[in-house]
């Protein structure tokens, strides 16, 4: 298999280097059974910080080139490796569309510095590039490591990513799973669960700079949040004023959690201790029958005044 690892926390990132590594002893273990079981390995990945940038590309249609610079990976320095002032989605397409060889069978990308559960899904570049390699035809995987004190343990990530290729790449063309792992040794790990992606996320609140009463609640979410920071954003026109965020955390509150029932949720396992799997599926249109016979009905109403030619 050729495979392309990618991240959004930039080329030089430590997770990277992790996840390129293990790939690598990976690699060298399938090789020893013969040259058919060898593997090619590529690192394209944005050359600084992207994080947030979902699956953005920026205007392409103004800017047609990209430029990089050949990157080196701690401790895979014999490993092809390119950084790009581009965002992870569009290094993505950039290798998987010849800018650097044949089309990967697989796309690794992280390991991100800090989980991508809840709401984050949406939002991560790390999240955003697996989804972008499915929509190219892609198996891909997105793998994130919980934040906590230092030293990381991105092992206990990298191994278990490693561990998934052969179930990632015996899966239907376009499977993207997404797995977040606790802050823990590998020994520590309760196990890997699937997992739903929960409602949670980091931005609790937003208010403007005029009155605003906090929330009795220390996290609040959904629309009883936006009811308790109820603010007004005042001024004259044209005048500047702030927007301020409430951020928290998208794990649940630790008097919550029973350690007789993890639950199902991303954000909650990976509270308990447990590595959390979810498979993703990308864009792509909603074929559900009933609720397109109900958005019908409200569709010939809508074109009822307009007279299309047939």
């Amino acid at each position: 298999m050729r495979i392309l690892v990618t991240n959004d926390d930039g080329v030089g990132a430590p997770g990277l280097a992790a996840l390129t590594r293990a790939l690598v002893a990976w690699a060298a273990d399938a090789g020893s059974d013969g040259p058919a079981a060898a593997h090619e390995i590529i690192v394209v990945a944005p050359s600084s910080n992207f994080s947030g940038a979902s699956a953005a590309v920026g205007s392409v249609t103004d800017r047609t080139t990209i430029t990089y610079q050949r990157a080196i990976v701690e401790g895979a320095e014999s490993v092809e490796a390119y950084g790009l002032d581009a965002p992870p989605a569009l290094s993505v397409i950039a290798g998987a569309l010849g800018a650097v060889g044949p089309k990967p069978d697989l796309v690794l990308s992280g390991i991100n510095h800090g989980v991508n559960v809840g709401r984050s899904v949406l939002h991560s570049g790390t999240v955003g590039a697996a989804l972008t390699a499915s929509q190219l035809g892609i198996r891909a995987l997105a793998v994130s490591l919980r934040v906590g004190d230092e030293p990381d343990p991105w092992e206990s990530a990298a191994d278990l990513a490693v561990a998934l290729i052969p179930m990632l790449a015996a899966a239907p063309v376009r499977t993207v799973l997404n797995l977040n792992v606790p802050h823990l040794p590998p020994e520590e790990i309760r196990g890997v669960r699937w997992a739903r992606v929960s409602g949670a996320g980091l931005i609790k609140s937003a208010r403007g700079s005029g009155s605003w009463e906090a929330p009795n609640r220390e996290e609040i979410e959904g629309p009883a949040a936006a009811e308790a920071a109820r603010s007004i954003m005042e001024g004259e026109p044209e005048e500047k004023g702030q927007i301020v965020l409430t951020v928290g955390s998208p794990f649940p509150h630790s008097s919550d959690l029973g350690l007789a029932d993890a639950g199902s949720e991303d954000a909650t396992l990976v509270a308990q201790g447990y590595a959390a799997l979810t498979a993703l599926r990308g864009p792509r249109a909603d074929e559900d029958p009933e609720l397109l016979g109900r958005l019908d009905q409200s569709l010939g109403v809508a074109l009822s005044p307009f007279a299309f030619t047939s």
